[in-house]
């Protein structure tokens, strides 16, 4: 687990089982729509995925949709992969299909974790966000439930524009609520999601900083996705508190990261060294499609006519991804390039390139700063 060649395997596979949702969230990556498409892949189609995706070094397999529940066979489809040995986990939608009976089965079949969504501390800010009313008490009560059945909880939340000045509130709330792992998303504009919900790259920082002390003194893990260069920040605040010399902060880059937030291995395997799009991270649609993520959306092949491992060790765009030193601007130069490298896919999303810098990144590497001062970039 710990000297995984990402060029070679990823660490996390995410896979879209369904695009069906009954919610209208106003960020959906899928666009989501209320019925299933006839495309999708099968659950033969799904039984040769998974035996694929545990023959990569066994990564982790996340269940996503639209709704995984809106799929009759996904606790079958769970309980394969299960019985294979794979770690499987699962981000459902906070719909009247979260009944308890589909809770109980999620735990009898052997998921090790279940993910909801919350993107504010109260009703008002996440029934909008999620573009439907009762989201967020349909969500506080599968919680509860969760629970009573001690399954361990995860809560995603979609940092925006619309929760940004409430961010304590909801950081009150995961402690409140006994979570393991609160797993942060900063917003990239694709599918529904707009620049206009964006927070601006200054207010990407400020959070950044605030994610970096609030991991000292709660009880929960915290992970960021589509937040690459939070990575910086958690170094830049441990070689500051450990006030080592310049030349151990060139060569201790990951042993911060190892020592800090986005390093730690939680309950079903935390990353030893960070993911980006295309790099130890794949996402596989519900027709087959994969993808780099499921936030960047160019096509590298399909399951159905490629094994993915083919498709991720050898697709130009995923070899690309993986070449850090390629990468254009500041991002290209940066010493933080090999532990951070920015978001590929809000780099394509603003940009139109997803080798491009990271648009919503305020920090100005070290190689450019001379430049800077004498006018020339």
């Amino acid at each position: 687990m710990f000297n995984r060649d990402y060029n070679e395997n990823p660490f996390i596979v995410i896979w879209e089982l369904t695009r069906a949702c009954e919610l209208k969230c106003l960020h959906c990556r899928a666009e989501a729509q209320y019925m299933r498409d006839p495309r999708e892949l099968s659950f033969e189609d799904g039984k040769k995925l998974i035996d694929d995706i545990y023959e990569m070094e066994n990564p982790m397999l996340v269940f996503t949709g639209g709704d995984p529940l809106m799929r009759p066979d996904v606790f079958d489809i769970a309980e394969y992969a299960v019985k294979k040995g794979v770690r499987v986990s699962m981000t459902p939608s906070a719909t009247p299909n979260v009944t308890k009976e589909a809770m109980e089965k999620a735990k009898e079949v052997g998921l090790s974790r279940w993910a909801f969504s919350l993107d504010g501390p109260n009703a008002a800010v996440h029934d909008h966000f999620r573009g439907t009313s009762g989201s967020f008490n349909l969500t506080m009560n599968a919680i509860k439930y969760l629970h009573e059945l001690q399954m361990p909880i995860q809560i995603n939340t979609v940092i925006s524009r619309y929760n940004y000045d409430h961010l304590d509130e909801m950081a009150a709330l995961i402690e409140e609520l006994d979570c393991v792992l609160w797993s942060v998303f900063f917003l990239v504009p694709t599918g529904r999601g707009q620049e206009k919900d964006m927070i601006t790259p200054v207010e990407h920082e400020k959070t950044f900083k605030w994610l970096y002390e609030l991991s000292k003194r709660v009880p929960f893990d915290i992970k960021t996705t589509a937040a690459q260069h939070y990575r910086r920040v958690v170094i830049q605040n441990k070689m500051r508190e450990s006030s080592q010399t310049t030349a151990n902060k060139e060569i201790n880059y990951q042993d911060a990261l190892m020592n800090g937030t986005t390093g730690q291995i939680d309950g079903l395997g935390r990353a030893p060294k960070g993911v980006n799009d295309g790099n130890g991270f794949v996402f596989i649609s519900h027709i087959g499609d994969v993808y780099p993520s499921g936030l960047l959306p160019i096509k590298a092949g399909n399951v159905k006519e490629t094994p993915l491992a083919t498709i991720y060790r050898e697709s130009e765009v995923f070899k690309n991804l993986r070449n850090t030193d390629a990468y254009k601007g500041k991002c290209g130069v940066c010493e933080f390039r090999h532990v951070c490298g920015g978001s590929r896919s809000r780099a394509y999303a603003m940009t139109g390139d997803y080798m491009e810098s990271e648009p919503y990144c305020v920090y100005i590497p070290k190689a450019l700063r001379g430049k800077k001062k004498a006018g020339t970039v």
